[in-house]
């Protein structure tokens, strides 16, 4: 990525609007040094944003003036992109590009949050065409820095659509978990009953039940473990389990835990336990002085 900075006019970092504030890697800062930098918040519909302005004035404070919510599936305020690119490259003074008209743009931002399929809604809006890059609604789809990808002709503007990259070390627990919950990691790493936890955690405490609902529950309930054998139950998830008897081998039927986490994490993604803010109580912390 490095390398090629020096071919791009303008950095469009995406992240999930899910976590604004947290989990984007700080490397980017430091790594791509003073070019123009656009952040746009992808997945909006999956985000609360009744405290959008918070939002921006809190990653104002960081210095980030440059800011986009968008729904890329949809193409939901992608229209707005181009023009605050081309804005801010003409007032910028361009090294080693001085006389070349086509406007080259680097997009940049952890795993899964969007990056290729901004590209694949901006070609939509501005070519009139659809697909160039593969996507997935998994992390580490996109593996390489790729070739130049056009997503429209006045200007002339080209994006390099570049990996997924997580910082190398992730300063805490929760930002960690939060990472996982909004599919920047590969579940299996974090593990799924453990995300599952985390999540029945956050959605208690934001008092979203809608998974109550979902799921037929009696109610709200903090026991990961009785909640995820209600939805192993429901959904029919259940594995046959060998325990050892003084007399011998058993079958026993048990709820498949993993199974029930796995659509309970699934759910949440696709947004059918409604919309969160992640980052509440960041918002609700003053920040630390820089």
């Amino acid at each position: 990525m490095q390398s090629s900075l020096k071919l791009v006019d303008c950095i469009i970092e995406v992240h999930d609007a899910r976590i604004p504030l947290s989990g984007r890697n700080p490397l980017f800062q430091e790594t791509l040094g003073i070019k123009p930098h656009v952040l746009v918040l992808n997945k909006m519909d999956l985000a609360d944003l009744s405290e959008q302005q918070k939002i921006i004035q809190h990653l104002e404070r960081e210095g980030l003036k440059n800011i986009i919510f968008t729904n890329c599936v949809k193409d939901e305020n992608v229209k707005q992109i181009v023009p605050m690119v081309t804005a801010l490259v003409g007032s910028s003074y361009r090294y080693h590009r001085g006389e070349n008209a086509e406007y080259c743009i680097m997009v940049i931002g952890v795993p899964n949050v969007g990056k290729s399929s901004l590209i694949n809604s901006l070609r939509r809006q501005h070519l009139r065409k659809g697909k160039a890059t593969r996507v997935g609604g998994e992390p580490g789809i996109t593996r390489a820095v790729m070739s130049k990808i056009q997503v429209c002709e006045r200007p002339p503007m080209f994006l390099l659509d570049t990996p997924g990259v997580l910082a190398p070390r992730i300063g805490s627990v929760e930002t960690g978990l939060k990472l996982a919950l909004c599919g920047t990691v590969l579940d299996h790493l974090v593990g799924e009953e453990t995300l599952a936890d985390y999540l029945l955690y956050t959605l208690n405490r934001h008092q979203l039940l809608g998974y109550v609902q979902h799921y037929g529950l009696d109610g709200a309930c903090d026991d990961v473990v009785s909640v995820l054998k209600r939805v192993a139950v429901r959904l029919g998830k259940m594995q046959k389990v060998k325990v050892l008897t003084g007399t011998g081998d058993v079958n026993v039927i048990q709820p498949n835990y993993t199974a029930a986490a796995r659509d309970f994490l699934r759910t949440f993604r696709s947004g059918l336990l409604g919309p969160v803010m992640l980052d509440r109580d960041m918002l609700h912390t003053p920040p630390a002085d820089p």
